[in-house]
């Protein structure tokens, strides 16, 4: 294992100084036909991406339409409007590229951007509905992206499913209604308020019928002109128009769209249990989860079990501990320095596990990981509105895509049927430290704001695919997707035991938690080591999931959305 852990930390090492992947080539992983799954939030996303899979399409086919209905049916988490980090597998050669299609500053934004004019940060109220709130969409150009470089069916094909829904309307979904009568800002909006009014100027709900031809036809523009139908011509003007206008207005120009680029990089790599975990580089979170596995790996976490309080508390602890960095030190790389070969290599996970104590800490400070600069503790605000999508065609490509407009509704703002991105939210709203120290997450022309989205892959001990997972949930992702995956390894339940466990989310010192789903044992024996559980977003959680499990497809949704895992013939 000593072995195996240091060449995983050398993976990391060069993957943190790419910025072009080389082929990473863990070994064939389909060498015969294998069943196709989707699983995705929502039923008619997931059809969507089947229909294309039965038609011959691959998994890079499948999730362009997937993404394109998701756009439409679940408006309040991603959408054409967003940004992405995906990851895929060729099943034929075995090489796992990332796609990052994360959001960029306009090249006029500026550092203190997020400031009002009595110096302090504005709120985030104010900010997510304002034009500076929005950055350069990147969910279109890296699905266009991938499906230049491992597309099989024409990219017009591929948004049928999503234009004919758009065109007839489809009836709004519990979940979606669910946002509706809330006090959103996003939906005092004038676009958001027309968008969701019936005929009598009354708020839609569940089971209203909800159409969107602009949209239809949107789609049918972006199907006949690729991804210049949003980044040139009139949806690009739009866009600029749109985000101009007050309150606060933004700087996005013509060049800005025009000129925006996906970036293909090589994810970062390390041991968990018997699997070999892949996670995205900066500026997403990848390395922190990365490092929660490895600290986890380095407690009895595995020999308890979803009835054991300390269990819940070594997750907890050792989350705590993955924050202090991941918030210290993950930013755009381009911009700033991040320790990443440093922050999971083994000795430091050895000295930062060994801090967990028999009680909650008192504070947790971040470590200093080699490689690592400045400790500058960052704080910034990443509310949940998120999506994630598992495809798998028959050939053994794999995506696992985490997808968003960053808040609910984004910005509340529409341009030709779909919202526009809030993601320079995601930006820190105050840049300097008390002591003029600059964040790593201040905001700057070009610069993609840090993400917690962490589409993972796994591989089994032979180079196989093992695996995928990711989820929906601000800056709770990685307590998510930490806690499933401990579920479904470490305690060996079935998938969707595994997402339906209660969600934790241990950060600085605050404990938050679906309070109401652990048992009064539980919640007193977490009181009893300083663990004082609070309500928190885990509704707002959204893990989708799979393991191989000896040859047959164990695949989850989280029971607190719509999902469905649809397998193929």
């Amino acid at each position: 294992m000593a072995s195996f852990r240091l060449s995983l930390a050398c993976i990391a090492l060069f993957a943190a100084s790419c910025t072009t992947p080389q082929a990473s080539k863990p070994a064939s992983t389909a060498t015969a036909p294998v069943q196709p799954f989707v699983i995705a939030a929502n039923p008619l996303a997931a059809r969507a991406g089947m229909d294309v899979l039965e038609r011959g399409g691959n998994a890079i086919d499948a999730a362009i339409a997937v993404q394109a209905m998701l756009s439409l049916v679940e408006p309040q988490s991603s959408g054409m409007g967003g940004g992405t980090i995906m990851q895929h597998l060729d099943g034929k050669t075995g090489q796992l590229v990332v796609y990052d299609g994360r959001e960029v500053a306009p090249a006029q934004a500026s550092r203190s951007m997020f400031m009002g004019n009595d110096g302090k940060p504005l709120g985030f109220r104010e900010a997510v509905v304002s034009g500076r709130a929005t950055g350069v969409p990147g969910a279109v150009a890296a699905l266009a992206l991938a499906h230049r470089e491992h597309g099989k069916l024409p990219w017009s094909s591929l948004f049928d499913g999503a234009i004919r829904t758009a065109d007839e309307g489809f009836l709004i979904s519990p979940r979606l209604g669910r946002f509706l009568p809330q006090s959103y800002p996003q939906l005092d909006v004038p676009d958001a308020k027309r968008y969701f009014s019936r005929p009598d100027g009354t708020r839609m709900a569940t089971g209203d019928r909800l159409r969107n031809p602009d949209y239809a036809a949107f789609l049918r523009r972006l199907a006949k002109d690729g991804p210049d139908a949003l980044y040139r011509g009139s949806t690009a003007a739009k866009i600029v128009a749109r985000t101009r206008e007050g309150p606060l207005a933004g700087t996005m120009t013509m060049a800005d769209l025009a000129g925006y680029n996906p970036v293909k990089r090589t994810p970062i790599c390390a041991p968990y249990r018997t699997y070999k975990v892949c996670a995205p580089p900066p500026p997403s979170s990848g390395v922190g989860m990365l490092a929660l596995l490895g600290l986890l790996e380095r407690t009895d976490i595995a020999s308890r079990g979803p009835n054991d309080p300390q269990a819940w508390f070594l997750f907890a602890e050792a989350s705590r501990l993955m924050y202090a960095d991941r918030d210290t030190y993950v930013g755009d790389a381009d911009f700033v320095k991040v320790p990443v070969a440093g922050m999971i290599e083994p000795a430091y996970l050895d000295q930062r596990a060994a801090l967990i104590g028999k009680t909650a800490a008192t504070s947790v400070e971040p470590g200093k990981p080699r490689g690592a600069g400045v400790a500058i503790v960052d704080r910034t605000l990443e509310p949940a509105g998120t999506s994630h999508f598992i495809v798998r065609d028959a050939r053994g490509n794999v995506v696992s895509m985490t997808t968003t407009v960053e808040s609910i509704f984004g910005s509340g703002r529409m341009v030709d049927g779909f919202f526009l991105n809030n993601q320079m939210t995601d930006f820190s709203f105050n840049p300097l430290q008390e002591n003029g120290d600059q964040s790593p997450n201040a905001v700057a022309p070009g610069k993609r704001p840090r993400s917690s989205m962490v589409p993972l892959v796994l591989f089994d001990q032979q180079g196989r695919f093992a695996g995928a997972i990711g989820s929906a949930g601000g800056n709770a992702i990685l307590a998510y997707v930490g806690k499933s995956l401990v579920a479904a390894i470490d305690w060996g339940l079935p998938m969707q035991q595994a997402l339906a466990q209660p969600n934790l989310v241990a950060r600085g010192n605050s404990f938050n938690g679906e309070v109401t789903k652990f048992s009064p044992e539980l919640k007193a024996g977490l009181a009893e080591r300083g663990v004082t559980l609070a309500p928190g977003q885990g509704e707002d959680s959204g893990v989708h999931a799979v393991l191989i499990r000896d040859g047959k497809i164990d695949g989850g949704f989280d029971p607190r959305r719509e999902g469905v895992v649809l397998v193929g013939k």
